[in-house]
């Protein structure tokens, strides 16, 4: 794992600037494009692969971004997919145009395919299909089976959050679902994850509609709710919560411990994604592993079948993830 000093060097910064924006420090005044070296530099420092040398392009690829650059940064899951699938363009030999959500237009440039990182409207959708015929999605299953995606088994993984929690005894469990929309506001987003957990907890006749909270996939919002189940529940707060991700969990870490509450001793807490500033946080964040780099390579692999081997028929790849237990349960 890389360490604070490291992340430091390649960033430009010094260790304790490092630590308070792992940390969610909102007392610390730095810029976005600092807080965006800091983070990709701990992104980067996780990426161990053999860098090929730069050869003769094979054509463009333009990755689009449901988000803004700003909100990128709220949320380093998709930055760390962004950052995944560069990478696999890059060793592909092929050249990449950025692009973020945009208010008016996409982009104009003639490119050979579209990978498009999160989610999308069916217009969005549209848009993007009039670029080219080649067109991939990241973390998002388009209603139109004609596409190609990556995607997370979210089943299997609340599926082993859930029984953690039961193997350690707790049998009064929070979870604290997000909440998203398309970026061209048009309609609302159904996160799995809250299904399947209302599903399970169902089965177990352990759903209590009490201990669940949603907003959206912030730390302020984490935080909010968290503050919110404490008020609301006083004695009665469950000994364990599982947040749809990290970015939640780390702001009910901060809730629960402004408020006097033990963790792991009084309550346990696993978040989703194991984005690079959960291993910093005190206690560590336990989380679901996703391998974001993974997805972004799978999901250029997918556009590259289709350009350079013609594949026509659509193609799902589901990944699986795996249950990182550090210092914030039992």
């Amino acid at each position: 794992m890389a360490t604070l000093k490291d992340i430091a060097e390649k960033a430009g910064v010094s260790s304790a600037t490092v630590s308070r924006v792992l940390n969610c420090d909102e007392t610390l005044s730095v810029g976005d494009e600092t807080k965006k070296r800091i983070f990709e530099a701990a992104e980067a420092l996780n990426y161990t692969k053999y860098r090929r040398k730069k050869k003769q392009p094979s054509g463009k690829l333009a990755i689009v971004h449901w988000y803004s650059e700003k909100e990128e940064l709220n949320d380093l899951y998709y930055l760390s997919i962004r950052l995944g699938a560069e990478k696999r363009a890059e060793e592909k030999g092929y050249d990449v145009i950025r692009v973020y959500q945009q208010t008016e237009g996409l982009f104009e440039e003639k490119v050979d395919g579209v990978l498009a990182i999160g989610k999308f409207s069916p217009e969005q959708i549209e848009e993007l299909a009039s670029k080219t015929t080649a067109v991939s999605f990241v973390d998002f299953n388009p209603v139109s089976p004609a596409y190609d995606a990556v995607l997370v088994d979210f089943q299997a993984a609340v599926v082993q959050v859930l029984d953690y929690f039961l193997e350690q005894g707790h049998t009064a469990v929070g979870f604290l679902a997000g909440e998203e929309m398309y970026s061209d506001r048009s309609g609302k987003l159904v996160d799995p994850r809250q299904v399947w957990v209302e599903r399970y907890l169902k089965e177990k006749g352990l759903y209590n509609e009490r201990y669940i909270r949603s907003g959206p996939f912030t730390v302020e919002a984490g935080e909010k709710n968290m503050r919110d189940l404490i008020c609301t529940l006083e004695k009665d707060l469950p000994g364990a919560f599982f947040a749809a991700n990290d970015a939640l969990a780390i702001g009910a870490l901060r809730a629960l411990q402004r408020e006097g509450v033990q963790v792991p001793e009084q309550v346990s807490i696993i978040g989703f994604n194991d984005i690079s500033v959960a291993k910093y946080v005190s206690p560590p964040l336990s989380t679901v592993k996703v391998d974001t780099e993974a997805m972004g390579r799978a999901g250029v692999d997918l556009l590259i079948e289709r350009l350079e081997e013609g594949r026509s028929v659509s193609k799902k790849v589901y990944l699986q993830t795996d249950l990182v237990i550090r210092e914030s349960t039992h």
